[in-house]
């Protein structure tokens, strides 16, 4: 169908860890069904957690015994995939009806990932996107994604992509995404920063797509009891700005900002031929006797056996 509703989850990771914040998350399955969405998508780092403010005990050139345990902390709350989780996850999409796109923090070896998660009503856990960049100190404790995890998948509401926080900023990966032929774009993230809003009205005009962005909503330190270095301790952590935008540009929710709640907007895929008549940015717009783009999709494992 051309028409479907889509929604943006706004809710954040729990400070009980992955069992409460999923707890969490399916406590909005009666929302979900009544909303009538066909689409859900769920902030960056939900399960797992998105631990802002901490800093892993390391200083250039050396790490602190205290920083090790917080990372295995760390660990303990990330999730297995497949694993408990997503067949939980499963189970809700299966009873709402409704695709769900939702970021976690995905154990692989000893190694985290800041990773996507994408479900299908029927088909259960279609595939994953593992973050390509992390950003600044998120370096210390995540992997770095490849070619391998760059997923567009068909689906009741168009073709669905997901690219997480400020990946949404690499220039490539945009047009690796748009050449894919995204419709719904997807962005999970943790920036609250107006300058997001900015980033998401210019993607969906640029690539003539819709766009769902997702944010977490943290309380303040001094709500959740706790000192932040640096941070102002009535300042919300994580202020939401989970948004749904059309593909000129214009804002069809949101910014939903300071609480939780579901937002959505019915939107049409054959709107996007429209938009696209006088832009496609990889169709009659690009000019590939100039420039050329190469992705390599190869997975790239550390050690590879060769038998």
């Amino acid at each position: 169908m051309a028409k479907s509703i889509v929604a943006a989850l706004q809710i954040g990771a729990l400070p009980g860890g992955k069992d409460e914040t999923l707890e969490q998350i399916l406590s909005w399955e009666d929302a979900i069904r009544d909303s009538g969405a066909a689409l859900v998508v769920m902030p960056e780092a939900l399960l797992g957690g998105y631990p802002k403010g901490e800093g892993f005990g390391t200083q250039l050139g050396y790490r602190l015994p205290e920083g090790r345990e917080a990372f295995a902390r760390y660990f303990a709350n990330a999730i297995d995939v497949p694993g408990a989780e997503t067949e939980a996850l499963a189970g809700l999409s299966a009873r709402t009806g409704a695709n769900l796109v939702i970021g976690v923090i995905e154990r692989a070896g000893s190694t985290l990932y800041c990773t996507v998660l994408y479900f299908d009503p029927q088909a259960g856990l279609l595939g994953k996107h593992r973050k390509l960049m992390p950003t600044g100190t998120e370096r210390l404790i995540w992997g770095k994604g490849d070619g391998s995890t760059l997923p567009v998948f068909d689906t009741q509401v168009g073709k669905l992509g997901a690219v997480v926080c400020w990946e949404n900023m690499m220039p490539l990966l945009r047009t690796a995404m748009y050449a894919k032929g995204v419709e719904v774009w997807c962005a999970p993230t943790v920036d609250e920063r107006e300058m997001w809003q900015v980033s998401m009205r210019h993607i969906a005009h640029e690539g003539r797509c819709f766009v769902v962005s997702a944010c977490q909503v943290q309380a303040s330190p001094n709500q959740l009891g706790v000192e932040i270095a640096n941070w102002p301790g009535d300042r919300p952590l994580i202020a939401g700005g989970s948004v749904i935008v059309g593909p000129m540009g214009d804002v069809l929710a949101g910014p939903l900002r300071g609480e939780a709640g579901l937002l959505t907007a019915q939107i049409d895929t054959d709107e996007l031929i429209r938009a696209r008549y006088d832009y496609d940015v990889v169709g009659h717009y690009a000019r590939p006797d100039v420039f050329e783009l190469s992705v390599d999709e190869r997975a790239k494992p550390g050690v590879r056996f060769n038998s």
